[in-house]
């Protein structure tokens, strides 16, 4: 009975070293993948990560998501590292990345403006594209926005409220929206609970995000939504002021179509798996994954600088 004891003690150490011997192995084989993204990107990209990862197990993939611009300034203003940062505007890529940060810059994705509501909001049985702006001007409707220094959602709401000024000719309009008192916060995603549990009537966001969470949204006129080339140069009279790369700088930010953008920071630790995971978004499988969460995608997606793409990402873009 003794020796029985001593042998299962002396197995159990065996399984349990040998189980620690295999378990540092297998960590040490794992590589870690950090994605810095746009809130709006959020549910695409949980979708894209786990198809991406039942092909490579062994890549830890960390995501973080905040608005466009402040996940940016992590890179620029903080010294922060990541592998992948993708933008819901292409030009925060462009200003505050491209020369110094990063080399290329591949646009892939488009998107729209709308207004998005539920069945708490007052007055959404009335509220159409001719007199939105009379029922969020209302004292007693509350409607959020997001920040526009920190996400470009933010500064396209305020873009929208220029172009609806003079689409629907009335003077004033945009800055009647912009002093109305609202609810204000990083990111456009940051204001769907608000939204959902009816604290907040309407709320200023993308069509994509206002689908993936089943809200009702009001789609507005082509001229104002920023989503077709066709009004680019309609879209460019409205200008938004914003922070610049150092304190104290400043840029205009001209009205354009939506474009979603991605890169490799030059201060990426795990270039050979981020090139993997971009090259799994702009394949057939991954825009599928974008369509099927209401983000067209652009086909080949566009890259400034595509010379210095890697070669593996050469053959999907242009």
């Amino acid at each position: 009975m003794r020796k029985k004891s001593v042998w299962l003690v002396i197995t159990i150490i065996v399984i349990v070293t040998l189980g620690k011997s295999y378990f540092k192995k297998n960590e040490a084989a794992k590589s870690e993948l950090i994605i810095f993204h746009a809130g709006s990107l959020s549910i695409p990209f949980r979708e894209v990560c786990r198809a991406f990862g039942k092909n490579n197990p062994e890549i830890i993939i960390k995501t973080e998501a905040a608005g466009s611009r402040a996940c940016a300034r992590k890179i620029t203003d903080l010294g922060r590292r990541c592998d992948v940062l993708a933008s819901a505007d292409y030009r925060v890529i462009e200003s505050l990345l491209m020369r110094d940060l990063a080399d290329f810059n591949i646009k892939f994705a488009l998107n729209e403006m709308v207004i998005a509501y539920n069945d708490k909001a007052q007055f959404s049985d009335e509220i159409n594209p001719n007199n939105w702006y009379d029922i969020l001007l209302k004292d007693e409707v509350m409607f959020g926005r997001s920040e526009p220094n920190l996400d470009p959602c933010g500064y396209r709401t305020l873009q929208v409220f220029q172009l609806a000024e003079s689409f629907y000719r009335k003077p004033g309009l945009a800055e009647k929206l912009y002093e109305k008192d609202v609810v204000l916060r990083p990111k456009e995603t940051d204001l769907l609970a608000l939204l959902e549990t009816g604290e907040m009537d309407y709320l200023f966001i993308y069509r994509s995000v206002a689908q993936q969470h089943g809200l009702k949204m009001l789609l507005l006129p082509d001229k104002i939504n920023l989503k077709t080339q066709r009004f680019t140069d309609f879209y460019n009279s409205a200008k938004v002021k914003l922070s610049g790369k150092k304190p104290g700088e400043f840029i205009i930010r001209k009205g354009e179509p939506m474009i979603y953008s991605v890169t490799i920071p030059r201060n990426a630790e795990n270039k050979k798996d981020a090139e993997k995971w971009v090259e799994f978004l702009l394949s057939p499988q991954g825009r599928k994954i974008m369509e099927k969460h209401g983000q067209s995608c652009i086909t080949p997606a566009k890259a400034d600088g595509f010379d210095k793409l890697p070669q593996s990402l050469k053959i999907l873009c242009q």
